[in-house]
């Protein structure tokens, strides 16, 4: 990333930017994914308020795939021998990380795109991604762009009501990931309006509100399970599975409480069958179809899930780059890959496979390194858990070097956080008001700091 003065699109007044032009797999993982992502290289202008994309020169390199493609957008109007200069620039910062030994032919041969677009295009089309998987990408990008250029909620509400086909699995998807990649990465302004526009959605799309009904049931459901406490026999997971008043709730029980509903929980269920009449013996016998069903459907999800992340944790290993082969299946890293991830690792000691042992060792330390929570949130919790605002002061002076404006938006981001999963929530929102509490006092702090140093 190199900071430059460019012109505000808008107003054409002179503003600084941050303009990532080299998308260099070999030297930062990250790469692809922040190219296909789309954030990046944008602007705001702090005079006419514009937010928008800078046109600047662009090259990618993926050393695996022997890919090196270029892109000069053409509105800048360059002649023919500066887009050489410049991109023969870019190029050139490319070889110079990379050892003599692994500089080959296509480097001399860089493909031209004639848009930004195609540039992507021809990254997924390596990875085997089909023209219709392009076009349909493309399509969800572009109305996440317009969502947050839009500008109003007003707009925003018009342009989902308008595309609400649109809005689904994917697309929500899309949107989760490029939360989770700004949040990663410290952007603590997209992350946030990231964070509006999905709470947006969730309340006005018609798949957004059945994603909020099924979280509801799910949240339902969550508490009647807590409210049995340690109390929770198969006799007791019965009646609350029987008390649901909808299907969407015993799908949520099922989710939830998988392994408490085995052989005896349906003997259980058969023996209430049996000794029921009528309307009440038929319900049970439809309740029953119903509980076998999600239970099957459930396991075969599970395997599957469960092959999945061993084939995957598979190909990291033989990998010849592990951190950049983890990178690229990171989006789909969850409990289950990480449980496949124990059980090797203890099949390894136990079988004494030392090599595999190292590398699944090494895998699980860049895991746990990648999830690790930022340096703020260990001060934060500390500032949280003192008795008092004068014990808050006083933590805060012993620790001036950790008072810095990343503390401050860190804050204001987990209030934010908080306030979007669920505002009503009892502890939540005792959480949010402490770290309200919390901001004032830091702030303050940190204006006598800056006021104390001049």
């Amino acid at each position: 990333m190199t900071k430059t003065l460019v012109n505000c699109p808008n107003c054409k007044r002179p503003i600084q930017a941050d303009l990532d032009q080299v998308f260099d797999t070999n030297t930062d993982p990250a790469a692809k994914q922040k190219l296909l992502s789309g954030a990046f290289n944008i602007v705001q202008c702090p005079t006419c308020g514009y937010r928008g994309a800078i046109a600047t020169p662009v090259v990618y390199h993926d050393p695996q795939k022997e890919l090196l493609l270029t892109f000069v957008p053409p509105e800048m109007a360059l002649p023919a021998n500066e887009q050489e200069r410049v991109i023969g620039s870019l190029i050139n910062q490319v070889m110079n990380h990379l050892p003599p030994e692994k500089r080959k032919a296509y480097l001399l041969q860089p493909k031209q795109s004639l848009s930004l677009q195609g540039l992507i295009d021809q990254v997924l089309e390596a990875d085997g991604i089909t023209k219709e998987m392009i076009e349909a990408g493309q399509q969800r990008l572009s109305l996440l762009q317009r969502l947050l250029m839009a500008s109003s909620n007003d707009v925003r509400k018009e342009i989902i009501q308008q595309e609400d086909q649109q809005i689904n699995e994917e697309f929500m998807g899309l949107l989760e990931q490029l939360a989770e990649t700004a949040m990663a990465s410290g952007d603590n302004d997209s992350t946030q309006r990231l964070a509006d526009l999905q709470k947006l959605l969730l309340e006005n799309s018609t798949f957004g509100k059945q994603v909020n009904a099924q979280l509801q049931e799910v949240d339902a459901a969550l508490n009647s399970l807590k409210a049995a406490g340690k109390g929770l026999t198969r006799e007791k997971l019965l009646d609350i599975v029987i008390e649901a008043p909808n299907e969407e709730r015993i799908k949520a029980l099922v989710s939830l409480a998988r392994p408490g509903m085995d052989y005896i929980f349906f003997q259980l269920l058969s023996d209430k069958i049996e000794k029921a009449k009528g309307d009440k013996q038929e319900k049970f016998g439809r309740l029953r179809d119903l509980l076998l069903q999600l239970t099957q459907d459930y396991d075969r999800e599970f395997n599957e899930r469960l092959e999945q992340a061993r084939q995957r944790l598979e190909t990291v290993l033989a990998a010849d780059d592990v951190e950049k082969a983890l990178v690229e299946i990171s989006p789909v890293i969850d409990d289950i890959f990480l449980s496949v991830l124990n059980s090797a690792l203890e099949d390894a000691k136990k079988n004494d496979q030392k090599s595999r042992l190292e590398k699944l060792s090494k895998i699980l330390a860049m895991i746990q390194k990648a999830s690790a929570p930022p340096p703020e949130m260990e001060f934060i919790e500390k500032l949280i858990m003192a008795r008092s605002e004068k014990e808050q002061q006083k933590i805060l002076e012993e620790n001036k070097e950790q008072v810095t404006p990343e503390l401050i938006n860190t804050i204001t981001a987990l209030v934010t956080q908080i306030q979007n999963q669920d505002g009503q929530n009892p502890e939540n929102v005792e959480l949010s008001e402490r770290l309200s509490d919390l901001y004032k006092v830091v702030l303050n702090y940190s204006m006598e700091k800056n006021l104390r140093a001049q």
